[in-house]
């Protein structure tokens, strides 16, 4: 998978078609860590009673996911890299109330092959 952010390209793989790899900066880092409220555990409580999904932990995973990645790709930026590859996400329990997010990957600079046609990214 790839994926544009901005002007940074992010993959899972550790390649992107259609570009070759000029220079390997390393590691890029995002973290973030998040705190479940006393009204979400509370709410997560009394629906974890009937079953189902708990959309306010549901939304507070995806926000930090999203956050880990943007504080990642700000990296890569700030590191001279142009695009992600191997990207990966990680997440720890910190404590009982606090979740550790960990979005991570080898920050490089990609330029596109010689007649080749460029990947389309969503």
């Amino acid at each position: 998978m790839a994926i544009r952010e901005g002007d940074v390209i992010v993959a899972t793989a550790p390649y992107i078609p259609g570009y070759r790899v000029v220079k390997v900066i390393g590691i890029a880092l995002g973290i973030t860590v998040r705190s479940r409220g006393l009204g979400g555990r509370f709410l997560a409580g009394l629906r974890s009673l009937v079953g189902g999904e708990i959309q306010e932990f549901t939304e507070l995973a995806e926000q930090a996911r999203r956050q880990a990645i943007e504080r990642m790709i700000k990296h890569a930026k700030e590191l001279g890299a142009n695009a992600v590859i191997s990207f990966r996400l990680d997440s720890n329990e910190i404590s009982e109330y606090m979740d550790e997010i960990i979005a991570y990957g080898t920050a490089v600079v990609v330029e596109p092959e010689q007649g080749s046609s460029r990947v389309v990214m969503e």
